[in-house]
C-alpha cells in the first residue's frame, strides 16, 4: 500500500531577507522556521531544507540497513546514521556524506562494509536523491 506524506512551507519576503515555516503535516511533529541565512550561513536555530533532506536521509538509510542485516540472518543491535548534506550557495547540494555505526553480533567488518553499501545503493531516499554524489563511512561498533 502506498502511502504520502506532505508538508507545506509558508514564506514571506525575498530569498536574502525573507523567512518562512515548514509544516510536517502528516505527522503533525512541529513547525520549524527556514531563511536564507540559514541554509547559506548559520542555523541559529532555524532549519533548512539541506537539514532535512539529511533528517530523512539518515532514517531512510538506518531502516534499509537494518532490514538488509535482518534478512540475512544477522540482525543488527544498534544503527547510528548521521547524514551530512553539502549546499554550495549558487550551485546546490555538492554532496551527501552517510556515517553509520551498528552493532551486529556475529557480522565481520567486510560483510558490515558490503551491508551498508548495499542500503546505501537502495535506501529509497538514496535512490531519489541519485542525482548527488554519496558517500559512506561505514564501522562496526
Amino acid at each position: 500500500m502506498a502511502t504520502t506524506r506532505k508538508a507545506t512551507t509558508n514564506w514571506t519576503g525575498n530569498l536574502l531577507e525573507g523567512s518562512g515555516t515548514v509544516a510536517l503535516e502528516s505527522s503533525g511533529v512541529g513547525s520549524f522556521d527556514v531563511s536564507w541565512p540559514s541554509r547559506a550561513e548559520q542555523a541559529n536555530g532555524r532549519t533548512s531544507p539541506e537539514e532535512l533532506i539529511a533528517a530523512a536521509h539518515s532514517s531512510c538509510y538506518s531502516m534499509a540497513l537494518s532490514h538488509g542485516l535482518a534478512q540475512a540472518g544477522t540482525p543488527p543491535r544498534t544503527v547510528e546514521t548521521s547524514a551530512e548534506v553539502t549546499f554550495q550557495p549558487g550551485t546546490g547540494i555538492t554532496g551527501i556524506h552517510l556515517t553509520v555505526r551498528a552493532d551486529v553480533p556475529g557480522l565481520d567488518a567486510d560483510s558490515f562494509a558490503a551491508a551498508a553499501e548495499n542500503a546505501k545503493e537502495n535506501c529509497p531516499v538514496s535512490q531519489a536523491l541519485a542525482g548527488t554524489t554519496i558517500t559512506l563511512s561505514a564501522e562496526l561498533a
